[in-house]
């Protein structure tokens, strides 16, 4: 559980610091246009998006995805009852917004870097809420029918 726990907060702290640090260099290639060939993607794959510029999805890229990346290693930190939560938020943040870049922005094996830190965070926060763990079913379920002679009562057909 310590493995999967410190994994987890690998995946968080890496898109946290990256997140950061990719939305800053839109926010700085946007406002320093000398700058804008080498931090950020050309302005052509905006068109037919709402932005005409990269500043709203460096903002969007720092507070969303960077800052749900943050309070969910901070609350995984601290053991919080909301660390699962929050973790389960991030991880679905980045593969929404590597699934919106998708649709603007031409394939990159980042894209698919981010895809799998995304949903391999999902499955790392599910081991931590110990959903896939090995449990045996004590119940019966209710789709089988009891085979058991009931005491008192007639089935009609």
């Amino acid at each position: 559980m310590r493995a999967i726990r410190l994994a987890l907060m690998t995946v968080q702290a890496f898109v946290a610091l990256t997140a950061a640090i990719g939305g800053a260099a839109l926010i700085v290639g946007t406002l320093l246009p000398s700058l804008a060939t080498v931090l950020m993607p050309p302005l052509d794959y905006l068109s037919g998006s709402p932005f005409s510029s990269y500043l709203i999805p460096g903002l969007a890229l720092i507070l969303v995805v960077g800052g749900t990346h943050t309070a969910a290693l901070v609350l995984t930190l601290a053991r919080s009852p909301w660390s699962a939560a929050t973790s389960a938020l991030a991880g679905f943040a980045c593969l929404a917004w590597i699934f919106v870049q998708m649709i603007y922005i031409p394939f990159s094996v980042l894209q698919l870097v981010y895809a799998a830190l995304g949903a391999a965070e999902l499955a790392l926060t599910m081991l931590t809420m110990g959903i896939w763990e090995r449990r045996r079913v004590t119940h019966r379920s209710t789709f089988v029918a009891d085979s058991r002679p009931q005491s008192g009562r007639t089935h009609r057909v």
